[in-house]
């Protein structure tokens, strides 16, 4: 690829002496205003991310999904400081396209030299690039739902960023990278962030095994979600942040990055649409929220790749396409018996094929070149005639898959017969919940009464706010005595196994 710039920055390795040389004069401010705002949005996808997955859990890991997504982005931040960045995009990858050097480890000289794939300085890229990797990592830890020890969690992160998303971003995105000379097209992260996160999130469910569940034994556990309400707030997290997510992948504020951005809404209203139906139909008639959501996100998902390559009229298809798709790998993970229960391998897996092998069919030349003239031309795909495409997009899906498949079922399988490493909670520990044994703290205070008192000076600090709290008891007595209580105080019981049953929707996520 080559990029066009108002002047050429001086030869030194961070862009020129600060003291002497105004670095941001080779730049376009605009376009370094436009990536650091988009950095900032795709970060509230990180929240959208968490939000979705606590209230699709039970009650008792609610507050471990939310945890697990901050902790994520925490730990992905780190890596992507200390040699994630330098792996994935330093300017050269010694001739072989497969991942890059350690030329920006510890953002070593990552300051006004220009990115060899953006028209902003690698600073500005690096902190844009990086909200991706968090969210990545925060995707593929729904595989590990409800049923995975926080420490391994943490280290797995770490090394699956660095031998798996770090290598096949460098070989899609990075300007020697084998698939992006090849031909490859993927906008804004199709294989890299989604059919990675995808099929990374289903080995690591299949090697943690079902979760345990008295009602349904060997088969999948199914569970309503406790909160549809963050559902819905996740969902509008996500959408929120995708609107910065595919537009600042223009990599300047320019016509392609709001065009894109009309073509994530269109992608994502078709699919929600399109899921929803779907549902309707198998649901006796009933308009569910989950199908909704989950709709929506597969437009999103199914749109990545494609946004700033395709017409608007094929971000319809696309969206539609896409929910069929994802729908139907519902199904089969459920013939299949796989407890992926937050069907990330349905969504993100799936659905990032599905739009890369719908932007090789629709990419067109003129779309692209709306970019403006610091971008390279594109053949096109085959609305352009162009039938090889669809081959260069098949190369990275299989590749992507391969490598993600291999390297995530590797490292699991290792750090598993570490001591102290052991990936899955004890049965025991998991009938606690992940939000008691791994946390120690809760969403929802099911232990403690509040009782109304008085108000006085006299009262203890609590007695301010009008309450005065007893603990209960984990022990038969205090359960019997319980349940002669007041029905408000019945409300706040955790009653899981009363609601196990499949979610409204007919593909329920399921949890």
């Amino acid at each position: 690829m080559s990029y066009n710039f108002t002047q050429q920055p001086t030869t030194i390795g961070t862009g020129g002496d600060s003291l002497t040389t105004d670095l941001n004069t080779p730049y376009q401010l605009a376009n370094m205003l436009w990536l650091g705002v988009g950095a900032a949005g795709v970060w509230l996808m990180v929240p959208g991310i968490g939000f979705f997955y606590s209230g699709l859990s039970r009650k008792k890991h609610a507050l471990s999904l939310l945890w697990a997504s901050l902790m994520a982005v925490s730990v992905v931040i780190f890596q992507w400081f200390f040699w994630g960045y330098s792996l994935a995009f330093s300017h050269n990858t010694k001739g072989h396209g497969f991942i890059g050097s350690l030329q920006f480890i510890g953002f070593r000289n990552v300051l006004g030299a220009p990115s060899s794939v953006s028209s902003v300085p690698d600073i500005v890229f690096a902190v844009f690039q990086g909200m991706f990797a968090a969210v990545t990592g925060a995707l593929l830890l729904g595989g590990a739902f409800e049923r995975a020890r926080f420490l391994p969690m943490m280290i797995f992160i770490f090394i699956w960023i660095t031998v798996v998303y770090c290598p096949i971003a460098c070989w899609t995105w990075n300007a020697d990278g084998w698939l992006a000379v090849l031909g490859s097209l993927d906008y804004a992260g199709g294989g890299p962030v989604h059919i990675a996160s995808g099929h990374g999130a289903l080995i690591y469910a299949l090697i943690l095994g079902k979760r345990n569940d008295p009602l349904t034994g060997s088969g999948l556990p199914k569970y309503k979600p406790h909160s549809m309400t963050s559902v819905v707030l996740g969902t509008i997290f996500l959408w929120f942040g995708w609107q910065f997510f595919n537009p600042g992948s223009a990599g300047n504020a320019s016509i392609r990055a709001w065009y894109s951005a009309m073509s994530t809404n269109l992608a994502a209203a078709c699919g929600g649409l399109t899921w929803m139906v779907i549902d309707y139909f198998r649901s006796g008639g009933k308009w569910t929220t989950v199908g909704l959501c989950s709709g929506i996100l597969a437009g999103l998902v199914g749109i990545t790749p494609a946004a700033g390559f395709v017409p608007l009229w094929a971000s319809v298809i696309i969206g539609i396409i896409t929910a069929i798709g994802c729908n139907l790998a519902v199904d089969l993970k459920l013939l299949l018996r796989i407890d992926d229960g937050l069907d990330v391998w349905a969504l993100h897996g799936v659905g990032g094929c599905i739009g890369s092998v719908f932007t090789g069919i629709f990419a067109a030349d003129y779309i692209n070149a709306t970019a403006g003239e610091y971008i390279s031309p594109i053949k096109g795909g085959w609305i352009n005639h162009h039938w090889k495409q669809v081959g260069y997009q098949l190369a990275a899906i299989c590749s992507t898959i391969i490598w993600t498949v291999v390297c995530t079922g590797i490292i699991l399988l290792l750090m598993n017969q570490i001591p102290h490493l052991r990936l899955r909670l004890r049965p025991e520990d998991e009938e606690l919940g992940t939000d008691e044994v791994e946390i120690g703290e809760f969403t929802y205070e099911e232990r403690v009464i509040y009782t109304p008192t008085s108000h006085s000076p006299e009262s203890p600090s609590d007695s301010d706010s009008g309450i005065v709290k007893t603990e209960i008891q984990d022990n038969e007595s205090d359960m019997v005595s319980q349940e002669s209580t007041n029905d408000e105080e019945t409300h706040n019981a955790d009653s899981e196994e009363e609601t196990a049953m499949s979610h409204t929707s007919s593909h329920p996520m399921e949890v």
